[in-house]
């Protein structure tokens, strides 16, 4: 193989570099208590916390420091998720923010508004997308209480440094809701697979990197349930965005997924890589309500606020006229549209038949390709833009 042969191996994934074997032998490596001295316990591979116990040394920032870079060890080379036990004590609290939220999913479901779902069929669950300013703006002061919580800012610091962002999706899981496939998560989790393809290797490294998925449980939740299914071990698979769409690891996945039943106020937090799934509700009578944390990086924006809309109207009647090859356009077109779908509102944008919604990019080639008129294109990037306002 010569060197150009080599590096291309090298700096891109295949859809063939996707072995089983390799997710297994992974997968069998143990979690041994050793090596993080201050979990409480190890279940089934994944690392439990004893919040309570650890709350009145958080004042210590040594301490703080250690249990921080434990956590970081925990989701980069270890089972790559964690319960934090016992996380928020004021369950009163929590629920008032469980009624605040029955509220919103109510008025929801009267307007008819929300809807979709990411990994399971539309209508399984109750989402409330973008609970996070939901809850504000309903409740200031319970809000505050709720996520004033130290164990949630210490883990989100933990994994991605200060002035991280906050979002939350509540999903509610009503008896009889199906699982989820499994999947890894946003960012290029949120993708198909021959997206995700298209992007070099270290892309896969780092996009795990960029974001921490977490979860507050806002009821009791046992095995029968349904809670999140779990593959520990499983994010330190290189080709796992690739993977996780394959019948082979899916099987692989059903076969080996593992469940902790959460008690109201424990937390879950997993990097975004560890495949996982939303468990199937066998109850007849549980609700379960979690409240799922997405933080994501500082980092991860552009140096300049940029109107993209205003240049595509300018650029398109130029496309039209100049009679580019489809790759010239394209390059223009990547040049200046938005060729990512988030973020966006969620309630007027859903993800509905797909993972996610059409960006700015898509429609943009879609007009071109149909040779639409400027004046349509307008009024559908009017009528996008609208959906994507907060």
């Amino acid at each position: 193989m010569d060197r150009s042969a080599q590096l291309l191996n090298r700096h891109r994934l295949r859809p063939e570099d996707c072995t089983l074997a390799d997710l297994e032998a992974l997968c069998r490596e143990p979690t041994l208590a050793t090596d993080y001295p201050l979990a409480d316990r190890v279940e089934k591979s994944v690392l439990i916390y004893d919040c309570p116990a650890l709350l009145p040394r958080l004042a210590n920032p040594g301490f703080a420091d250690l249990l921080a870079a434990e956590w970081v060890e925990a989701f980069a080379n270890g089972p790559g998720v964690i319960v934090l036990a016992g996380a928020e004590p004021d369950l009163a609290m929590l629920d008032q923010a469980s009624a605040i939220f029955r509220d919103l999913i109510d008025r929801q479901n009267r307007e008819g508004t929300g809807g979709g779902d990411h990994f399971a069929k539309p209508g399984a669950n109750d989402r409330l997308w973008n609970s996070l300013e939901k809850h504000c703006l309903a409740d200031p002061a319970n809000f505050a209480r709720y996520y004033a919580n130290p164990f949630l800012a210490l883990v989100s610091k933990a994994w991605l440094g200060p002035f991280y962002q906050m979002t939350a999706q509540l999903n509610v899981v009503n008896p009889g809701g199906a699982a989820q496939s499994p999947h890894r998560d946003y960012h290029l989790g949120f993708q198909s697979a021959e997206a995700v393809a298209q992007y070099p290797t270290h892309v896969h490294h780092f996009s795990p990197m960029l974001t921490l998925q977490g979860a507050i449980a806002h009821v009791d939740a046992n095995i029968e349930a349904g809670p999140t299914l779990l593959l520990p071990h499983s994010q330190k698979y290189p080709a796992g965005y690739l993977a996780t769409s394959r019948s082979e690891f899916r099987a692989y996945f059903d076969a080996h997924a593992v469940q902790l039943p959460l008690k109201k106020g424990d937390m879950l937090f997993f990097s975004p890589a560890l495949f996982h799934a939303a468990g199937t509700n066998r109850t007849r009578d549980v609700k379960r309500m979690v409240n799922l944390f997405q933080v994501s990086s500082a980092y991860g924006r552009a140096m300049e606020s940029i109107d993209r809309t205003a240049m595509i109207k300018a650029l398109y009647p130029a496309l039209l006229t100049l009679n580019l090859s489809e790759t010239a356009a394209a390059n223009a077109i990547a040049a200046s549209a938005e060729g990512y779908s988030f973020p966006t509102n969620l309630d007027r944008d859903p993800p509905i038949g797909g993972l996610a919604p059409k960006s700015q990019a898509a429609l943009v080639h879609q007009a071109l390709a149909a040779h639409w008129t400027p004046d349509a294109l307008i009024q559908a990037l009017d009528t996008q833009a609208a959906k994507r306002l907060p």
